[in-house]
């Protein structure tokens, strides 16, 4: 058995979709990054990475490549998965927070859940997806960003 642990942040911005989990949710910014700067998604890969010895997801999908500007982060959530097959791992389970102040996501979170869950090919209930507000505190509590963190079982 393997854990991995993954982080990302990004700041919003004016004229970008919010996109998180794979799930576009309505928002006035969205994360400003390379790809669709999913932040929830990329967590998860740098989790599964972690678990696999792997690197990160800025080793298998740098920002430096035009190729992937603007990608579907669940086209590089697809790949790790894979290379987790690949390699003779399965997930046992993925367990993530989402940190930010707004929007409000509580009604995003199944969505969010399925989408991770089917990308993975795994049941729903081996990924948990929770959000906590920044409490006013910092870039977060701002609302100037939105940081997520994920953690991983794998064997």
């Amino acid at each position: 058995m393997r854990v991995g642990q993954g982080y990302d942040i990004h700041p919003l911005r004016e004229g970008r979709p919010l996109i998180l989990g794979g799930i576009t949710i309505p928002h006035s910014q969205g994360l400003d990054g390379h790809s669709d700067a999913d932040a929830l998604t990329h967590a998860v890969c740098d989790a599964i990475l972690g678990a696999l010895g792997e690197g990160d997801i800025g080793t298998c999908y740098p920002s430096s490549n035009q190729e992937y500007k603007n990608l579907s982060s669940l086209v590089m959530l697809q790949g790790v998965a894979q290379t987790l097959v690949e390699k003779g791992f399965r997930l046992v389970n993925l367990d993530t927070v989402i940190l930010a102040q707004a929007p409000k996501l509580a009604p995003y979170m199944k969505a969010m859940q399925e989408s991770l869950a089917r990308v993975l090919q795994v049941a729903t209930s081996q990924v948990n997806v929770k959000v906590k507000s920044g409490e006013g505190i910092g870039m977060i509590g701002r609302a100037e960003g939105i940081a997520t963190l994920a953690i991983c079982l794998i064997d």
